[in-house]
């Protein structure tokens, strides 16, 4: 081979590469995700990396409990980095394709996210989850705590 020839073969690899460079920055530049509440008060989105870009919540939900707000905030808000995590695994599966890089970019995602089907579905949130029995009834019945 002619060292011509591989400095042309040499500039045309990094052409390319260049360009599936731009091409995976503008497509990065646009993921997102949204996720709302179950009942539809409340609504967010966020960026590539999962940073909270948008809240709005309606007025119906003036009237319910602050615990009950905040744990809708943060289910959407996961729902929303989950989706937009994808969204990236998906895209850097096409630009460096199932690689260490890749590993890489899967253990950065919000809560541990994959985004590549092989994650476990995402824990009931702490409200879901909290006994709410009144005092009389959980102080006679205590849960099990030292199991």
């Amino acid at each position: 081979m002619q060292p011509d020839q591989w400095l042309a073969q040499y500039d045309s690899k990094i052409a390319a590469a260049k360009q599936k460079s731009e091409q995976a920055t503008s497509q990065l530049g646009e993921v997102g995700g949204s996720a709302e509440s179950p009942d539809g008060l409340i609504r967010v989105s966020v960026n590539a990396s999962g940073a909270l870009t948008a809240l709005d919540i309606k007025p119906a939900a003036r009237g319910m409990d602050p615990d009950e707000i905040a744990s809708a905030i943060l289910t959407a808000a996961t729902q929303a980095q989950r989706s937009a995590s994808g969204k990236v695994v998906e895209i850097m599966t096409e630009f460096v394709g199932e690689s260490p890089a890749l590993d890489f970019v899967k253990q950065q995602m919000p809560h541990g996210y994959s985004g590549d089907g092989t994650d476990e579905e995402e824990p009931e949130s702490e409200l879901k989850r909290r006994d709410t029995r009144p005092d009389d009834d959980y102080f006679t019945n205590p849960p099990d705590v030292m199991a």
